[in-house]
């Protein structure tokens, strides 16, 4: 017997017309999304009635988010993060007890490769900028520490501009580094107080945004990936709490727990600020990440 005629493809019927076209064998779960994004895009379409000019500028746009990407920048995640589609990942999937240290985004100018560092040493390659002395604790969430963590970190400079940022401007890997906590699941560093700063704006995600208003300050922070066996990775960030952008985040990454004091310090003879931090790990669970 001859199967049904396939749906014919009208305004009416295009995401159903599109969902049609899926055979059993394909992967359910990667479908189904598949499925439901289309229909939203077709929704939207449907709504806004753009006219073909239009929609090739968004298909532009969309283009030369693509060619913008590449080892040192990935405008693709700046898109996630600014409209909060990272964020709202992290929070569906990374919830926490009371007591344990938040994800956030890890944005888009992290590096795999951060260089190692000794407890005690200085990521700061080229010295510039106000000392900062950053002590780090890692505990269960019972308080007990946890030894052998492995902690990267990393930071825009003075002027608010990360290493990848400025590669013609910077040491490679400055302020950029992995330590491990000793049995006291402790470790500090040197480093340089970090500023505030605008989303990149030189880029598609940026402009567009920009045209719209839409505010693209980020406040001061440190980032941290913080690793333990039988442990969830964390992934997060520390605010400086002086700084007066913390309530207009265009990352959506501003938590309360998250917020934490640089205080004036004395390092070397020299007027410094110092930060204590402590990260608090949950105990794996079966099917998420160690």
């Amino acid at each position: 017997m001859a199967g049904s005629s396939p749906l014919t493809f009208s305004e009416a019927t295009s995401s159903q017309a599109f969902a049609e076209r899926f055979s059993a064998g394909g992967e359910s779960r990667l479908s189904e999304l598949l499925v439901a994004a289309v229909t939203h895009v077709h929704e939207l379409i449907k709504q806004f009635r753009p006219t073909q000019d239009e929609w090739r500028k968004l298909i532009a746009l969309l283009t030369e988010v693509g060619h913008a990407s590449d080892e040192r920048r990935q405008e693709w995640v700046l898109l996630s993060d600014l409209i909060g589609a990272s964020a709202l990942v992290e929070e569906i999937n990374s919830r926490r007890p009371r007591g344990a240290t938040p994800n956030t985004i890890r944005g888009p100018f992290f590096r795999a490769d951060a260089p190692e560092h000794r407890s005690g040493s200085s990521i700061s390659l080229d010295g510039v900028g106000e000392p900062l002395v950053v002590s780090v604790r890692v505990e269960d969430l019972d308080g007990l520490p946890i030894e052998g963590a492995e902690v990267v970190t990393w930071q825009a400079n003075a002027e608010g501009f990360y290493e990848n940022q400025q590669p013609d401007l910077q040491p490679e890997h400055n302020l950029r580094g992995l330590f491990r906590t000793d049995a006291q699941g402790h470790f500090s560093y040197r480093s340089v107080v970090p500023a505030g700063y605008g989303v990149p704006a030189d880029g598609p995600v940026g402009r567009m945004l920009s045209m719209t208003g839409y505010p693209l300050r980020r406040p001061a922070n440190l980032h941290f990936v913080i690793r333990a066996k039988g442990f969830e990775t964390i992934t997060t960030h520390v605010y400086d709490a002086g700084d007066p952008h913390l309530h207009e985040d265009a990352l959506f990454g501003v938590r309360p727990e998250l917020i934490a004091r640089f205080e004036p310090a004395d390092v070397d003879g020299r007027g410094a600020k110092a930060v204590n931090l402590t990260f608090v790990m949950i105990r794996a669970r079966p099917g998420r990440g160690a």
